[in-house]
């Protein structure tokens, strides 16, 4: 297979599809002013070409910050592209489309991924669809978009999930999570007072889950909101820590990235010498893959923020681009098959 990827800085979309020619799937990362317009134009381009969207940044050598970005295959894959909608209330009742779509592609854990763009929910979307993906132990990445909006097939959806089932006909297919954090201490927390509806943690260990946090960092409450960056939460899923980002203060409580439950247990994360973790991440998938087709990745913005901040971004695609061809884009939350997390890195690799 073949991975196509083409920009323009000022939302051309002409000027970002120069060169695709035959593909068998495209995804669209926009912006919110140009993306219905992009959406219809694309297909009018590629009339009947499976494809998904959402709005956000993309990336491959450099970032696209609000132009618009093309990532497609071809060359070897075979797709199904649909979408689940009413996802915040009842994205099951239309699980028969992707049951059907997983059957279409007769694909294999070995050969076969599931890409999702989200606009929200994203733990009940998550296990709705992989409720059908783990009977054939088939991967997913993907992530949330911003503005509420996602494409599928040349439509326009609010509240829905779009994705696609992509088989690899030449070879094998492998998603990875990267996580630059580490606990810090022995801090461990058992969570209360939570709102899962407005993933709000009230109280940890008892106090106020904003005291707690600036007792110990020392920060004051204006600081809290950037701390994260280097101390997010870490939510424990059997030997796995799933990172949750803390969005803003609300009186005495903290409000999240990601849903909480009362009597979750929450460890504090510091980051790590992240540099070394993405060359240790590189080396892993070379050691898994001698030859590589294709590397799909969906970074977390606070992650872009982080490395950005640090004069790291570009050196960060760089390092990436060694694996061959590379390109992604900057969500606000990261799928992982049946995992919602924050502040990582997931990416599929095709060989």
């Amino acid at each position: 297979m073949k991975q196509f990827f083409g920009m323009s800085q000022r939302g051309d979309l002409r000027e970002a599809v120069r060169g695709l020619i035959k593909p068998q799937f495209i995804m669209l990362l926009s912006n919110g002013e140009q993306f219905e317009s992009h959406v219809k134009e694309l297909e009018a381009l590629y009339p009947g070409v499976p494809s998904i969207g959402c709005i956000g940044m993309s990336y491959a050598a450099k970032i696209v910050e609000k132009g618009v970005g093309i990532i497609a295959f071809s060359d070897g894959v075979s797709v199904a592209a649909n979408v689940l909608e009413q996802v915040s209330s009842m994205p099951v009742k239309y699980i028969e489309r992707l049951e059907k779509d997983v059957r279409s592609v007769n694909g294999s854990k070995e050969d076969t991924i599931c890409i999702d763009f989200c606009t929200g929910n994203d733990a009940c979307v998550l296990t709705t669809i992989y409720s059908v993906l783990k009977h054939k132990n088939i991967s997913l990445v993907g992530g949330t978009g911003d503005a509420g909006k996602v494409s599928a097939n040349g439509r326009v959806y609010e509240d829905a999930v779009a994705y696609a089932i992509v088989k690899n006909q030449n070879g094998r297919v492998k998603a990875y999570k990267e996580n630059i954090y580490h606990q810090l201490e022995d801090y461990r927390f058992i969570a209360s007072k939570t709102d899962k509806a407005k993933y709000i943690i009230g109280a940890l260990n008892g106090r106020p889950a904003k005291q707690v946090y600036q007792e110990i960092l020392h920060v004051t409450e204006q600081e809290i909101t950037t701390q994260t960056f280097k101390n997010p939460f870490g939510k424990l899923n059997g030997d796995d820590t799933c990172i949750v980002s803390i969005k803003e203060v609300n009186g005495d409580a903290l409000t999240c990235f990601r849903q909480v439950n009362d009597s979750d247990v929450l460890v504090l994360l510091e980051l790590g010498n992240y540099r070394e973790i993405v060359r240790d991440t590189i080396r892993m998938i070379q050691r898994d893959f001698s030859r590589i087709s294709a590397v799909f990745s969906v970074n977390c913005l606070f992650r872009y923020l982080l490395f950005s901040q640090n004069d790291y971004i570009e050196d960060y695609l760089k390092e990436m681009g060694r694996l061959g061809n590379h390109a992604g884009f900057v969500g606000y939350g990261e799928h992982y098959n049946n995992r919602f997390v924050n502040q990582s890195m997931t990416c599929v690799v095709f060989e």
